[in-house]
């Protein structure tokens, strides 16, 4: 099997949403990613850290399905890192009211020696001197590194983003970030700006109205899927991010026709994430659920035309 190595927070969340709220429950960047990774035939490793609060099941859960933990430090005496924010009725737009960092403020990532040589590498938002941290750790370069990151980093840890950013293949934003990074209001236009700072794919993520795919002049849209119910759109773009990783590092292929189909992998399992609070409907997902909802994404996209000469 393929390595998949994934660097990201695993902590406790609280979130409420117009349809409920939850005290604190199983979270994380990596957390997500880690479950979305499940669906693909991948060897999949998250390096992490929790503190001691950090309940043994949560881990447990993780291992079965089948994600390495060894990378997932545990500091004596420490709290995990904790993060409570409140949804607007359109649940595209969201208030932070507590993050705690916790272990995470030290966190100096550990990659195991048996994951050195991961053939993906899936940089989840942190700091980017915690990512450049990790791409030092690796023994060759991976066959392909996936970057996510934020507005926030943005704001308080400028250079040191651009630096992470020259060393990857594919970033992967929403769109207000697309545009805060390249300084241009044109999608297009912020896409071929960022290519000039490192990756050769730019992946713009546009919550319920889909994702956009750029690489040079070629451009990819995949719709998100209509959904009947949304609950809680946390996590949905790390699932996203998670089984775009996932589907590249099984099929080993990094072409454009297939960071495609890759999109399309990642819509789809984020249209389940959001379907339940935190992580439960990716905990309870089968492949059967997943086949059948790929058939659906591709009804939705699929078209025949004749043009006229």
């Amino acid at each position: 099997m393929n390595k998949l190595l994934i660097v990201g927070t695993v902590a406790f969340d609280a979130i409420e949403t117009p349809f409920g709220k939850t005290d604190k429950i199983l979270g994380g960047a990596a957390t997500y990613i880690g479950l979305a990774s499940n669906f693909f035939n991948v060897d999949a490793a998250v390096v992490s850290v929790v503190g001691e609060d950090f309940p043994k099941e949560y881990l447990d859960l993780l291992e079965n399905k089948g994600v390495n933990i060894e990378g997932i430090e545990i500091v004596k005496g420490g709290k995990t890192f904790f993060w409570s924010g409140k949804y607007h009725n359109d649940l595209n737009s969201r208030d932070t009211l507590v993050t705690e960092l916790n272990v995470l403020a030290d966190f100096n990532p550990v990659v195991p020696q048996a994951y050195k040589n991961s053939d993906v590498v899936l940089l989840g938002n942190l700091h980017p001197i915690v990512q450049s941290g990790v791409l030092n750790q690796m023994s060759e370069r991976p066959k392909l590194v996936v970057l996510d990151t934020m507005n926030f980093w943005m704001d308080c840890a400028l250079p040191e983003l651009l630096d992470v950013i020259k060393r990857v293949d594919v970033i992967t934003i929403n769109d207000e970030e697309a545009r805060q990074l390249s300084g241009e209001y044109s999608l297009v236009k912020a896409a071929a700006k960022i290519h000039t700072m490192g990756p050769k794919y730019v992946v713009i993520k546009k919550g319920e109205h889909g994702a956009l795919l750029f690489h040079n002049k070629e451009v990819f849209f995949a719709p998100a899927l209509p959904l009947e119910e949304v609950f809680d759109p946390t996590g949905a773009g790390d699932t996203f991010a998670g089984g775009f990783a996932g589907y590249i590092a099984q099929s080993e292929n990094i072409s454009f026709s297939n960071l495609k189909n890759a999109i399309i992998y990642g819509s789809n399992l984020a249209s389940f994430c959001v379907e339940k609070f935190g992580t439960e409907r990716m905990e309870n997902l089968d492949k059967n659920e997943v086949n059948a909802r790929l058939k659906q994404f591709k009804a939705l996209t699929q078209f025949e035309i004749e043009l006229e000469e």
